[in-house]
Formats: structure tokens, sequence, C-alpha cells
């Protein structure tokens, strides 16, 4: 069967691995995740999870699944949510999605608690079949650039970890993570030319306190003296705050930058950061990328 660029793949639970108190890998194994697609750095995904109501059989999945899907009665849908390729094994017919597993809160998260092997969730996914522009991947640096700053919470840790795995040995940066609890401060690879600036938040009143100090330090140190520009303010209660600069055909937005950012994470801690970046430091809005892609007491799709 030829595959579409970007198609659904049905992927059961090989294992399951506990990497850290909050990260946990599963590995999905089936002959037909050989043609599930890997571009690379934080390649964007969708993972529709079965719930009490709704299987993953009743996932519309043809061109229109879209519309489809939201066309179903809440109740009715599979649950989606986005996470990134940690690792692709082809010749194996294997993929690994690292996710966050926390208190239960929904049907994503509960999944995650209770998932056992032989559980299947379907995947949309780029396929070996694609080729051009992929929007799934937001990290777009340019090709020369002085410093690379990654920051984000423990949602955005996997995409970090890719990206640091794939940077070349050259690369230089910074990495600002905040993460639930010191059990998982180990989560991320090393790279020899970026340094590790992590923290376990103390309590839920203090989320976002080490992601902001922290960058706001490494911005500091990394960025050069420049004039701040004007923010178009984003409510991040109402509208989507997701940017990613880069030409028409997909490449990098400029050829060189003495600083390029990626944030991403909870939409409200991506706004303060992507203020201060652009705002405070003039950093060129250009050179950062922010993906505000959930909001505290959300759910996300």
């Amino acid at each position: 069967m030829t595959r579409k660029p970007l198609d659904f793949f049905r992927a059961p639970v090989a294992a399951i691995t506990d990497l850290t108190p909050s990260f946990r890998r599963f590995t999905f194994r089936d002959a037909a995740l050989a043609s599930y697609g890997d571009p690379g750095f934080d390649q964007r995904v969708k993972v529709l999870f079965p719930t009490e109501t709704a299987s993953i059989d009743d996932m519309p999945t043809g061109d229109d699944w879209y519309d489809r899907w939201r066309a179903l009665p809440v109740e009715a849908r599979p649950v989606m949510r986005t996470y990134t390729t940690r690792a692709v094994r082809a010749a194996a017919g294997e993929v690994d999605i690292d996710m966050v597993a926390h208190d239960v809160v929904g049907p994503a998260s509960a999944w995650i608690a209770g998932a056992r092997v032989g559980d299947e969730v379907l995947i949309l996914a780029p396929t070996t079949a694609h080729t051009g522009v992929n929007y799934g991947i937001d990290f777009v640096p340019p090709a020369d650039t002085d410093a690379i700053l990654l920051a984000g919470d423990e949602t955005a840790a996997p995409a970090i970890a890719v990206i640091l795995e794939q940077l070349p040995p050259e690369a230089r940066g910074t990495v600002v993570l905040e993460v639930p609890s010191t059990g998982d401060l180990g989560y991320l690879p090393r790279h020899p030319g970026f340094d590790l600036m992590l923290a376990a938040r103390t309590s839920e009143t203090e989320r976002h306190a080490h992601l902001v100090a922290a960058v706001e330090q490494a911005a500091a140190r990394l960025a050069p003296a420049g004039v701040g520009a004007e923010v178009e303010e984003i409510d991040v209660d109402t509208d989507i705050l997701w940017e990613v600069p880069r030409t028409a055909k997909g490449g990098a937005a400029l050829k060189r930058a003495p600083l390029y950012a990626w944030l991403a994470g909870e939409a409200s801690a991506i706004k303060t950061l992507r203020r201060h970046l652009v705002g405070t430091v003039g950093v060129d809005r250009r050179a950062v990328a922010f993906m505000g892609y959930w909001r505290l007491g959300r759910s996300e799709n």
C-alpha cells in the first residue's frame, strides 16, 4: 500500500519504560511503522487515545479527518494530543514517544497512567513518502548562529532531547528546563556545547519561576545588546501563541543571527519569555520560535 505523506498509524504498545518519575517512554511496534517518517529535530505528531466512550476505531482517517472528527459529539471523539517523535527504528517497525506521567486529570493522562503492553493508539505522523517542507518541525535555526537557547517546561523536554542529540558537536548554547521533580533532572542527554540550567519546581505556586529567571540570565549572557521592539500582545486565554519564523519554502527566516531561541511550553510562561527576549533584550523576532501549546487548567488537542 502506498502511504500518503501524512498518515495514521495504528500503534500497539510493545514496551513501557519509566525513565524518571515524570517521563514514561512508550515503544510502539508494528510492521506498518516501518514507513513512519523521521524528519528529525522536534517533529510534532498527533496521538489519538481511546476513551471510555470512544474507540480509536471511531476515528475518521480520510483526507477530511479533522472536520469529521470535530463534527463528532465530544463523547464520541478519541482524545487527540501533541507529542514529539523521540526515536524511529524503521527496520524493527518501532517508534518511541516519551510522555509526561502526572496526576490523572483527563483521558490522555488516564491512558498514560494505566496503559499496558498490547494497548493501542493512533499516531498521525509523516511517512517515508513525505518530501518537501515539513511544518511539523519548529526548530528552524539560521545556518549561521553563535548560540542557541532552548527553553521550556517538562512538556518540551522530549523535543529538546531530540534537538540536542541531532545538533552537530560544534553547536553552542544553553538549555533552560523546568521539571516537576528532582528525579527528572537527569532526563536530558548531554551535548558538549550546551550548558544546562535545570531545576525542579518546589510547588505549583512556583511554576515557571525557574524557567523565566533562568532564560533572563541566559539571554543576558548570550544575546548581544539590542534595541527592544514593541511586541504584539496575545491573549493566551483566547488565541494560540505560536510563531515559527521561516521562509515560504520552509527554511530559516534569517541567514545569520547571533542568537536563535526556541521556546515551548505553557502559554503564559512562553508569552512572558517572548516579551522579554524580543521586547526587552532586543532579539530579532525572526530568530525566536515560540510555541505556547497548552494552558493551565485546559485541555489541548
